[in-house]
């Protein structure tokens, strides 16, 4: 049997070819058991790479798994192809932004082909496209007919080397780098196009703890950036600017804050600002909210406790942020960590007034807290207080009530650190927002009639080129039909991404964004498939638009994407591949050098989906070699188990389980091995953990190979269903050569030009997945027991020293130990041997059964049940042909009336007695 390579470029180029001659990927629009299977589409950025590749077999994968199963499956491909990349790509290189988007498209498109990719591209979308983004307009115009667009004056997140504004998710770490380009982000005052995703803010929190099918990991995410706080809103007087309102979610410390600070936008700050020197001077030269201390200038101002009355002072302080809370908070050094760090810094009075609880301690209710020591550290967390007045002894969270009930004015408040989505982009290459600004109407919505509003011709300047467009520009009010001008910014590309996946299930409708009908059908995704880099961002804003989308177009489903998989990456030698550090490997080679299939399973096979893994160059030999031995395995036998007419079933490839000849136990293994693997391996793939059905998988090859080899004349009807079972199996990953070796073993040609001509049985893409007769928790059942009686004829072998065993007789256990075992794991009596002895077969074994009895009562946490006698003897009796074959020597498989009793009377359920001659 060769581990020679085989002609992989000409299997892959066929069938491919024969994919599409067949349509084998095209989804009907009506369906009666829709699984929408779908990976995040790329930017087309030139080629694909690792990433790419993993992303979108792990999704192939399941899709074609799903077709197998007799799911009608949606799955299709497009391209995220707005975005500053293309535009600075063609000013690099003097072409413009479509062009070389179109280019790269064409490249990707060429490179997923070649990978087997079994997507439906007559639903292909393209986001650049004006029948895709007029929708992104349409859409626009509805979320602003409902209240959910605003244009305000905005801080906003400047980055100078792309020219654009950020989202607040699109800057990174705690240096605040610009995500596309590293370059530190600035802040800069503009007008903006909000969308209100704060309207949704408790319902995308609420409706995480729903979204069981997400990581854990990501559903935390989501949480921290909504990042809704409990608290209280209370007024501190300041004398001449009035009641100025904090937001705290630690009132109980009240007593503790010696000192209140203003964030450096506060009105408060300005005013100040344009009389204290020192105030203008830190708002202006010093500030810097990303820096590593917090840093503060003290004012003329003091503002009052609105518990103590006490007056204590006001700073201006770069750590307090305009956009959480209220811009003005009240400081309590002693209980928290970042006012500790700026009283320390200006020496300012840091005083305790929460201990922890006595009990908490080690101490007893009735002791008096202990105040802690907050001169070094800050006591964070809840407990008890002190130094509060009538408020003493109260534990934190009922003091919270209580003040929240005294303070008057004080009420309860919920913020978050989730803000508004700011969607207005300074550049060319994104959807133009639909917006004419008249001198005497204000901004004016573009009427849907006119929509799409069409880029310009691209113009490679310096800054926005749609503000040197001015042809384009220029225009007339929709209202009153005065000289205006359209709005030259564009939208985000996260508004392309935020309903794509609406748009795959009709992509030809002219007269709306989606089919409303096949959207309900359809939706939610059923395995969503992407990198961890969307967790935030993409995931947050699809969710928005689903719901905005439900409420007021009739979707009938509140979330987009049922099951989540964030795949992990493909690493070299420990390191991320990017080519900057020069460890790319090229997924062309792959393909070129060893065939689609072989990169597609070394990935699948190397680890977990949501697992970073190392590429192995040996890895990739190995699985080529297993593909060629399976090759060759059916070449070497598909003539013996072949059909007699081709275009016929016949039993050898049938889904029922293959019945061997009584009389051949070895058949009999191998067939029980064929069930065993389906079990196994359906659960892996509803799992989505491939590695795993993929080792069962090849466990069988070799079994296959065993079988075909150690028997004289395999049984035609197991070895062929065992092939057909193995090649179905392995073909959501190696789908190519799957369909290769079922057309051959189904009667078909494979060698045939025309696609109508491959096959006899239609092509595994269409085929049926292979059912089992037997449930995984038996089929394990059986293999603990053939694999744990190997293991102590070894032990035996080689404790004994034994070198040349003569026979080898293996024990089964009498059936009243069954019958004990069983008794055993489901009593609840506390003397179990009173219990068995209550059985007269069981009493009838004497100091036997007692014996058994002790150990079970002993062990009896641990119990588990086994295969019964009679199916552990046919098991046994089936495999005995490894053991054979392991050390050469005859195996008899007995029941325990059958052997010497000082033999026998060893063997216990699940665990035979060995008894080796030499």
């Amino acid at each position: 049997m060769s581990d020679e390579g085989y002609d992989h470029a000409a299997i892959e180029r066929r069938w491919q070819d024969a994919w599409d001659e067949t349509d084998a990927y095209r989804t009907p629009d009506g369906v009666e058991d829709p699984t929408y299977v779908l990976g995040m589409y790329p930017y087309p950025s030139g080629k694909l790479h690792m990433g790419h590749v993993r992303n979108y077999t792990i999704t192939d994968a399941y899709a074609r798994y799903r077709r197998l199963r007799g799911d009608d499956v949606l799955h299709p491909m497009g391209w995220d192809a707005f975005g500053l990349p293309a535009e600075n790509a063609a000013k690099e290189r003097d072409t413009n932004p479509r062009d070389w988007t179109f280019d790269c498209i064409d490249t990707m498109k060429g490179q997923m082909r070649s990978m087997g990719f079994g997507y439906d591209w007559d639903r292909e979308i393209t986001t650049c496209t004006p029948d895709y983004y007029r929708w992104n307009q349409w859409l626009f115009t509805r979320f602003h007919e409902e209240g959910l667009v605003e244009r305000r004056d905005a801080e906003v997140n400047w980055c100078p080397s792309c020219e654009t504004v950020l989202a607040d998710e699109q800057v990174e770490g705690d240096a605040e780098l610009c995500w596309r380009c590293d370059t530190p982000v600035e802040t800069r005052e503009l007008d903006q196009w909000f969308l209100k995703i704060t309207e949704y803010a408790d319902e995308l929190l609420e409706y995480i703890d729903d979204l069981e099918g997400w990581p854990n990991s990501v559903r935390q995410m989501q949480r921290n950036w909504i990042g809704r706080q409990y608290g209280t809103e209370l007024e501190f007087e300041i004398e001449g600017h009035g009641g100025v309102e904090a937001f705290t979610t630690r009132v109980d410390t009240i007593h503790g804050a010696t000192f209140f600070a203003l964030a450096p936008d506060h009105p408060i700050s300005e005013e100040l600002a344009e009389t204290d020197v020192d105030v203008r001077r830190f708002i202006e030269e010093e500030a810097d909210p990303d820096g590593d201390e917090p840093n503060g200038v003290e004012t003329d101002l003091v503002a009052r406790n609105p518990v103590t009355g006490e007056d204590i002072p006001v700073y201006v302080a770069d750590f307090v942020l305009s956009e959480v809370g209220t811009g003005a908070l009240m400081a309590v050094p002693a209980h928290d960590e970042r006012d500790h760090a700026f009283a320390r810094k200006k020496d300012i009075e840091i005083r305790p007034v929460i201990a922890p609880a006595p009990d908490e301690d080690g101490g007893s209710d009735d002791d008096e807290p202990t105040a802690p020591d907050v001169e070094e550290a800050a006591f964070t967390e809840d407990g008890v207080l002190i130094n509060s007045g009538e408020y003493d002894g109260l534990d934190s969270e009922t003091a919270r009530e209580r003040l929240t009930a005294d303070v008057e004015g004080a009420e309860e408040a919920t913020q978050y650190q989730l803000r508004d989505w700011g969607i207005s982009r300074q550049r060319y290459w994104g959807t133009p927002i639909p917006v004419v600004h008249c001198p005497d109407c204000g901004p004016v919505m573009v009427p849907e009639e006119d929509l799409p509003v069409e880029l310009p011709e691209f113009i490679n300047t310096t800054g926005n080129p749609l503000d040197a467009a001015g042809e384009w520009k220029e225009t007339t009010c929709p209202e009153c039909g005065a000289p205006a001008e359209r709005e030259t910014d564009t939208m985000d590309t996260f508004v392309d991404s935020s309903w794509y996946f609406l748009r795959y299930v009709s992509p030809e409708l002219s007269d709306a964004p989606f089919d409303l009908e096949r959207a309900n059908d359809w939706m939610p995704v059923d395995q969503y498939v992407g990198g961890i880099e969307h967790a935030v961002m993409h995931l947050l804003y699809s969710r928005f638009f689903t719901k905005v989308l439900a409420d007021h177009e009739g979707l009938d489903h509140r979330e987009p994407f049922e099951n989540l998989l964030a795949q992990g990456m493909v690493q070299l030698e420990g390191e991320k591949m990017s080519k900057s550090k020069g460890n790319v490997v090229s997924p062309q080679r792959i393909v070129e050098e060893y065939g689609a299939d072989t990169a597609r399973l070394f990935m699948m096979q190397a680890a977990q989906p949501e697992r970073d893994f190392d590429w192995s160059e040996e890895g990739v030999r190995s699985t080529n070699r297993f593909l060629a031995r399976l090759r060759s395995l059916v070449e070497d036998h598909a003539d013996a188990i072949a059909p007699v007419e081709t275009g016929t079933a016949s039993a050898a490839t049938a889904d029922a389980s293959a019945t061997a000849d009584p009389g051949d136990p070895i058949a009999g293994y191998v067939a029980d091995e064929i069930d065993a693997t389906i079990a196994v391996a359906t659960e892996e793939y509803d799992d989505l953990t491939f590695n795993t059905a993929l080792r069962e998988t090849q466990g069988l090859v070799g079994t296959l190979r065993s079988y075909a080899e150690y028997a004289d004349e395999p049984d035609p009807e197991v070895l062929g269903r065992g092939l057909s079972v193995a090649v179905r199996l392995l073909a959501p990953v190696a789908p190519h050569l799957s369909e290769d070796l079922y057309a051959r073993l189904h009667g078909g040609d494979p060698a045939a030009d025309d696609a109508s001509s491959l096959v006899g049985d239609g092509v595994v893409a269409g085929a049926d997945w292979p059912t089992a007769e037997v449930d995984r928790e038996t089929a394990e059942k059986r293999r603990r027991l053939v694999e744990n009686t190997r293991e102590d004829v070894r032990q035996i072998v080689d404790v004994a020293g034994i070198e040349d065993p003569e026979s080898i007789d293996v024990v089964v256990a009498p059936d009243w130990k069954y019958d004990a075992l069983e008794i055993a794991i489901d009593s609840d009596a506390d003397n179990l041997i009173g219990e068995l002895m209550g059985e007269s077969h069981i009493r009838e074994q004497g100091d036997a059964a007692a014996s058994y009895g002790q150990d079970l009562q002993e062990n009896r946490e641990a119990l588990s049940m086994t295969l019964r006698g009679d199916a552990e003897y046919e098991a046994l009796r089936s495999a005995a042909w490894l053991i054979e074959r392991e050390f050469d020597a005859p195996v008899r498989v007995v029941r325990a009336d059958e052997a010497a009793d000082d033999v026998s009377r060893t063997a216990e359920p699940g665990r035979p007695a060995i008894d080796i001659a030499e």
